[in-house]
């Protein structure tokens, strides 16, 4: 068996791969945390082995299942939930939304948290967002939705002739058996799907690359995000404490006088975006995955 900082770098191709490294990080946890602090909602963990200490980041104690053997169960329970969707299901109970939320949540964090205690910052931060990406595509995937990465090239003039702007998409996501849209076209009835660890400094291009798109086609172009979540640990002299990282007022801005995305959704949602307006705009994860996503496709 390779080991866990092998596992945490490597690709993931499968659920089943993702659950195994989640209880190995769950596991390594339990044995290595020695401290903990509560602050509002989220739980900052720190280990300190051999002098050396190391402060993970904050997950959402409602959220992160840290008992592999509750975890395990509700992955079963997802992988119920998968197979209903796939036979056509569209109703469920509060419940089934919770299991969703939970368990990508912990497989996301827990991805995460391994990579803070066994890896260096830099190199860290690179595997997450490679986790994160590879995570959702194999959700759309086990669900059996079509997608594929697009790029499209956006021709433009210069003095050594045209040249050619990459729009990389995260993912195209479709109604249809096959893919359409190519790096000539972005089709109408497809979704373009941006995936991001957090909005922190990242938000605007989600809504340039929309008008973008919209310009340069000549039709509108529909795009939702994703996130993990928009909060991170801030180092203090005493204790470490938390910060959030949504520009909310930022969002609404763009929303009102830019453009107006599909939808944007969090695993683990900010709460300041759980009121008005922000939740007309926001949603949690499970939202997208139960409900939206069949809408977005299929009506």
């Amino acid at each position: 068996m390779i080991t866990l900082v092998e596992d945490l770098q490597a690709p993931k191709n499968s659920m089943g791969e993702f659950v195994n490294v989640s209880i190995r990080v769950l596991n390594y946890m339990r044995d290595m945390i020695n401290k903990e602090t509560h602050f509002s909602d989220y739980i900052i963990c720190s280990s300190t082995i051999a002098g050396t200490k190391k402060t993970i980041r904050p997950f959402h104690q409602n959220l992160f299942i840290r008992e592999p053997d509750i975890f395990l169960r509700e992955y079963n329970e997802l992988s119920k939930i998968f197979n209903y969707l796939k036979g056509g299901q569209r109703v469920f109970e509060k419940n089934q939304y919770d299991i969703v939320d939970k368990v990508i949540y912990t497989i996301q964090q827990s991805i995460g948290i391994g990579l803070d205690l066994l890896v260096e910052p830099n190199s860290s931060r690179k595997h997450v967002g490679n986790r994160f990406e590879e995570l959702i595509r194999i959700i759309l995937q086990t669900i059996a939705i079509p997608m594929k990465k697009v790029i499209l090239n956006i021709p433009y003039d210069t003095d050594e002739g045209v040249k050619y702007y990459k729009c990389e998409t995260d993912v195209v996501i479709s109604p249809y058996k096959n893919v359409k849209s190519n790096a000539k076209d972005i089709d109408p009835d497809e979704i373009v799907i941006s995936l991001k660890t957090t909005t922190k400094d990242r938000m605007p291009k989600i809504f340039i690359d929309k008008l973008l798109m919209e310009r340069f086609l000549g039709h509108p172009v529909r795009i939702l995000g994703i996130s993990q979540n928009d909060i991170q640990r801030k180092d203090d002299t005493k204790e470490p404490k938390i910060s959030y990282t949504f520009v909310s007022n930022l969002f609404m801005v763009y929303t009102k006088f830019l453009t107006e995305l599909e939808g944007y959704y969090y695993l683990d949602v900010p709460k300041v975006a759980k009121q008005a307006p922000f939740n007309n705009y926001i949603f949690p994860f499970s939202k997208l995955i139960l409900n939206d996503i069949w809408g977005f496709l299929y009506s």
